[in-house]
């Protein structure tokens, strides 16, 4: 069953006193099955976002040890700051990540906002998925008027809170908690000061728009309808609210953002969008700023849409494209940006997750020459395809390039993409061979003292060795599904690049023929019989048909090479 996870992306009111900062966050990082992903804090702002990650118990428990730290620590009387506020925790989100539907997040929404509301005496709202009341569910319907007329509007009955007291917490002010989409916090700096030219472009695009007026579109009268309600002019893009500031820290203006459904507005479009206003007004952008973290996808699109603009293969490594967002959208212009540090699955990987490819190639030659029994001949010859197929996709992406060829960038570049795909599967497989070797080890380390323990220990030797087995098989069909890709490379790439076809072809051969003979060697010893004969029967399938159509399109190419 898929374990399941929730981010929590609390906002505290303070982004300036460090060791506050981290007395809060020293609370998330003490609940066990916690990961603490991100933390921004925000001079100007005065807030600080923190991203934290686990199932969803212990997120619950960390998120209410957090807010009730922040509550003692920080005194809403004394705060200030550009960013909306009114509560000492403003909000706090959990997000669905794997496992878990929007639902079911809700309900941990409500609990946690039970539980603080009733234990801290601190007023709750609930929003977004755990709002039942959609006419309330809008952080900004809540938060209007900020921590200055929270209490009027709770004493008026205006807005009462949903949990906690019916009356105003003065030094830790009212909390919004909800079940939200993951939500991109994204800034687009300006080249101008000015906040009034700012909050113009942010009503340009966000999806609320601007109200109408007559005459002058700034200051004329307000144009309502028959109910007296302000007409709207809606803005460029769905999903987005935005507004306009100036930070002193950085001296510069910025469109901040929220992009509530990255999928349907993805990063790029609204960049592109709020670049379109600046032209109109006289105004330039010069670089972005991610607050928090962002979805891998959302950074390879980006990546893509630019590499599509300039007319590019799109066949490129992940690392590749995600520079090109990083390059693209400016996200370094104020701060470096470190994608191991900003994209949310890249902090879920394990550190450990790939320590064979990890390796410099001369680490890697010297490991495999030691005498340590791994990695061995599956991981090598994992290895040899991986380099086999990205030769292939060297050629597609030298294709897609090449002078003339500009009606046949879409072709190869679909070419590079699966190239791209199958390297990243076989460059998998070369840890995933030496894990697999090593969970025999560990089977064969078992206790063996009583009846019981043996035969566990029997059982465990047994499907950690069909594990083995069945990982250099994988390592065959991979590197058989790269040979239509070098086929296609050698006999309509780039006929200067006819060679490292060749040589592709000939290291995926390798790789076959290698990942063949280890499963023969693991199969023999098998118990289950059944099992490994079917499993030999299917490698010996594989590896002769790479034999014939390796042999039939190398006299090829060695005909062409000849002239």
């Amino acid at each position: 069953m898929q374990k399941q996870l929730i981010e929590c992306v609390p906002n505290f009111s303070e982004g300036r006193n460090l060791d506050i900062i981290k007395q809060i966050t020293n609370e998330i990082e003490s609940v066990e099955g916690v990961k603490l992903l991100d933390v921004d804090p925000g001079n100007a702002t005065n807030r600080t976002v923190v991203t934290f990650v686990g199932e969803p118990n212990p997120v619950i428990e960390a998120a209410f040890l957090a807010m009730k730290k922040a509550s003692e620590l920080i005194d809403m009387k004394l705060h200030s700051g550009e960013h909306p506020r009114m509560g000492a925790t403003d909000v706090c989100p959990l997000i669905p990540i794997s496992g878990i539907s929007m639902e079911e997040t809700a309900k941990y929404a409500v609990e946690l906002a039970t539980r603080v509301g009733d234990t801290l005496q601190i007023p709750i709202y609930l929003y977004e998925n755990a709002q039942k009341d959609k006419s309330r569910n809008n952080l900004a319907v809540i938060r209007a008027g900020e921590y200055e007329k929270m209490a009027s509007k709770i004493e008026s009955k205006k807005l009462l809170p949903d949990f906690g007291p019916h009356t105003m917490n003065f030094s830790a002010g009212c909390t919004a908690i909800g079940a939200r989409d993951f939500l991109i916090a994204y800034n687009i700096n300006l080249n101008t000061t000015s906040t009034r030219i700012a909050n113009r472009i942010a009503f340009d695009v966000r999806e609320a728009g601007r109200v109408r007026r007559e005459g002058n579109p700034y200051v004329g009268k307000i144009v309502t309808d028959e109910n007296g309600e302000s007409v709207r002019v809606p803005g460029k893009l769905k999903y987005v609210k935005a507004i306009g500031w100036y930070i002193e820290e950085y001296k510069v203006a910025q469109i901040s953002m929220n992009l509530t459904n990255y999928r349907e507005t993805p990063v790029h479009i609204a960049y592109e969008e709020v670049f379109k206003s600046c032209l109109e007004r006289g105004v330039r952008v010069t670089g972005s700023e991610l607050v928090g973290l962002i979805p891998l996808k959302a950074m390879l699109d980006a990546g893509k849409y630019f590499l599509n603009k300039q007319e590019r293969s799109l066949g490129i490594s992940e690392e590749e494209i995600i520079h090109i967002a990083i390059k693209s959208l400016g996200l370094d212009e104020l701060a470096p940006f470190d994608p191991k540090k900003k994209i949310i699955e890249y902090m879920l990987e394990e550190d450990s997750n790939a320590p064979l490819v990890n390796l410099k190639a001369n680490d890697l030659a010297h490991l495999t020459a030691s005498e340590a029994m791994a990695p061995g001949g599956g991981s090598i010859s994992a290895y040899v395809g991986a380099l086999g197929v990205s030769l292939g996709t060297m050629v597609a992406n030298l294709s897609a390039n090449k002078g003339g060829w500009e009606d046949k960038i879409s072709e190869f570049s679909k070419w590079a993409e699966i190239g791209q795909s199958i390297k990243k599967e076989l460059l998998f497989l070369v840890d995933e061979d030496t894990r697999s070797f090593n969970g025999i080890i560990e089977a064969l380390r078992l206790p063996k003292d009583s009846k019981e323990e043996k035969e566990s220990r029997k059982n465990a030797i047994e499907k950690a060795s069909q594990y083995a087995t069945e990982i250099p098989f994988k390592v065959m069909e991979t590197s058989m599904k790269s040979f239509d890709l070098l086929k296609e490379m050698a006999d309509n790439g780039n006929p200067n690049s006819l060679s490292d076809a060749g040589v592709g072809i000939l290291c995926i051969q390798t790789a076959v023929k290698g990942a063949f003979m280890n499963v023969q060697i693991n199969a023999k010893d098998l118990l289950d019989r059944d099992f490994a004969r079917n499993i030999s029967l299917q490698a010996q399938s594989l590896h002769d048909e790479m034999d014939e159509r390796t042999n039939i399109q190398l006299e090829k190419i060695n005909e062409s090479l000849k002239g």
